[in-house]
């Protein structure tokens, strides 16, 4: 009797672990974006001077960005701007002030299925388009004048562009370790490995940046946990930033004086 109730509990334990498992695997897409698509006749309205454009890559894909403009024509260098998981360029044109009245122009793109941007999303896609964007800017400023920044989800395009093209410095904000260790993070009893569409080894990419290196993180973070992004500190150069901000979130990094002034700093370098 009670070894046949052992083996019921346990028929139940494995049916659900299964069960779970397949839905994560069927809906870590739904899980990890969340894009709002705008019609391509959406008028952008942003409090700051703007130009959009549109790169198409092909018949189906275009990519949609916009360059936000400080108000000096002298411009100091650009920054190219890879934004989270969720909604498009509109949740985050509020950001672009932090560089713009530095004297930078800001590039914001949107991946594809988010805002104005069309084509199928693959991880390989974005790379590329990361990879095009950073082409246009270094045909219009030099090395030393283009930065590279990522914030949350877009950390792990940014590090990827940043390794593979020479640039001024590379800026993380809330940036996690791969996409598996970031779903284990939220399912460790499943082989996260195995089961990621997904992979943005932001550890492997770092590796390869050869230009200076600023991470930001907070400790109270509920999206990607403080402990996930310090594992990127053993990967860091000497010359390399980890700042940790304590008791900062996932979205309040802004409001901490140690994130606005280290930020400063960067900018006014040049």
């Amino acid at each position: 009797m009670k070894r046949s109730l052992i083996f019921r509990w346990l028929k139940i334990i494995i049916i659900l672990y299964c069960s779970i498992g397949i839905a994560l695997y069927y809906l870590q897409e739904r899980f990890l974006f969340h894009p709002q698509k705008l019609s391509g006749t959406h008028v952008f309205r942003f409090n700051v001077p703007f130009e959009e454009i549109n790169i198409p890559f092909n018949d189906t894909d275009t990519l949609n960005m916009i360059k936000f403009l400080p108000p000096d024509s002298v411009r100091k260098g650009v920054v190219l701007y890879f934004h989270g998981n969720k909604e498009n360029i509109e949740r985050y044109a509020k950001f672009a002030g932090s560089f713009t009245r530095h004297g930078y122009e800001v590039w914001m793109e949107d991946y594809p299925g988010f805002g104005k941007s069309t084509g199928e999303r693959t991880e390989k896609k974005m790379y590329e388009q990361g990879l095009q964007v950073q082409m246009m800017a270094a045909s219009k400023y030099s090395r030393d004048r283009i930065i590279i920044y990522g914030k949350s989800f877009g950390t792990g395009i940014a590090s990827y562009i940043a390794a593979q093209t020479n640039n001024q410095r590379l800026i993380l904000e809330t940036p996690y370790y791969s996409i598996p260790s970031l779903f284990s993070s939220y399912a460790p009893i499943y082989p996260t490995g195995k089961m990621s569409n997904y992979k943005i080894p932001v550890y492997l990419f770092l590796q390869d940046v050869n230009y200076p290196v600023t991470i930001f993180h907070g400790t109270d973070d509920g999206v990607i946990p403080y402990r996930n992004a310090a594992r990127l500190k053993k990967i860091l150069k000497p010359a390399d930033e980890f700042i940790t901000i304590e008791n900062g979130t996932h979205h309040n990094l802004g409001n901490f004086d140690q994130y606005r002034q280290k930020l400063d700093s960067l900018l006014i370098l040049r």
